[in-house]
């Protein structure tokens, strides 16, 4: 199903050295390349002369050093965050010490719902819970700077917080994790939830943004048409599931090692989580059940 989706992993950049991706957008890439951020994580820089930021990055004082000399003589009136993992937002603090920027996100972090009984969080270690912007933005907020325009276009799924970000002048989306041309975005419980992120991809269909600029990897020349491979590619595992579902009762475990065929093993634990997602989506619209709440650990079963 992912062979099916047109990945585009060609990206020719050095580490911590800046980029024009187009006019008006700078990029810089961090050194943390790996798994869940294949060749590192990107930082954005918009305008001219009075700048933002998005995504200023882990907590790395290379990239930190790197993305302040990118704007050096020039003034960063504006930090975007587009969600609170550790990849994204760290670099915020020393950012802002040395710019004096203000800082825009949803809002710090938090989970997509409550933690069950006896549930432990897999995913703690990966969330920036120090993060609290200066504004907290909403869904359709316009914020001006010299001689750009942001959209806050709120995008929950991989993450509660998430936000893209549209850049109205040249009509782009700085889209975070939420769509990348190298790889699907992991949606994992309980940080992040698939009746939101499947929410936020149709959210994204209906908007007019061509160019997707995302978090990691190469820019999207077709956003809209990468959505749509995104959509496909979620109802084909839904279906996958519920055809090995429908074979009898089973657990998460199986259901990995019969969908994720050849898996990277370092990936099998995020392949857990997916499919949990999805399963708490299918149990709450009365597709699937099990008993009690839906758990990593649970047993699951069609309905009727």
């Amino acid at each position: 199903m992912a062979g099916d989706i047109p990945f585009d992993k060609k990206l020719d950049l050095k580490p911590d050295t800046v980029d024009e991706a187009a006019p008006g957008i700078r990029r810089i890439l961090a050194n943390n390349p790996g798994p869940f951020t294949f060749s590192g994580t990107m930082t954005y820089i918009v305008g001219r002369g009075r700048v933002a930021i998005i995504d200023p990055g882990p907590a790395d004082d290379a990239h930190v050093a790197a993305v302040l000399d990118a704007v050096k003589g020039e003034t960063v009136t504006h930090i975007f965050v587009t969600h609170t993992h550790r990849d994204h937002s760290p670099a915020v603090s020393a950012v802002k010490r040395a710019t004096g920027a203000t800082v825009y996100a949803e809002g710090p972090h938090r989970a997509a719902r409550p933690l069950h009984i006896g549930e432990l969080n897999p995913l703690d270690s990966s969330g920036d819970r120090d993060f609290r912007p200066d504004v907290t933005l909403r869904d359709g907020d316009i914020v001006r700077g010299d001689g750009w325009t942001i959209e806050a276009v709120t995008t929950p799924g991989h993450t509660a917080n998430h936000m893209s970000f549209a850049y109205k002048e040249p009509n782009v989306l700085f889209a975070g994790d939420h769509i990348m041309a190298w790889a699907t975005s992991i949606v994992a419980p309980p940080d992040g939830a698939m009746s939101d992120y499947m929410a936020s991809l149709h959210k994204l269909a209906r908007r007019g943004e061509r160019v997707y600029y995302p978090g990691h990897g190469p820019a999207i020349a077709d956003g809209p048409r990468f959505v749509d491979f995104y959509i496909e590619h979620r109802k084909a595992r839904e279906q996958s599931i519920l055809h090995r579902l429908a074979k009898g009762a089973t657990d998460i475990p199986t259901l990995v090692r019969a969908i994720y065929i050849g898996i990277d093993p370092r990936l099998t634990g995020a392949a857990g989580l997916s499919v949990l997602a999805h399963l708490e989506d299918l149990v709450a619209r009365g597709i699937v059940e099990t008993e009690g709440t839906p758990s990593i650990a649970g047993v699951y079963r069609l309905a009727g």
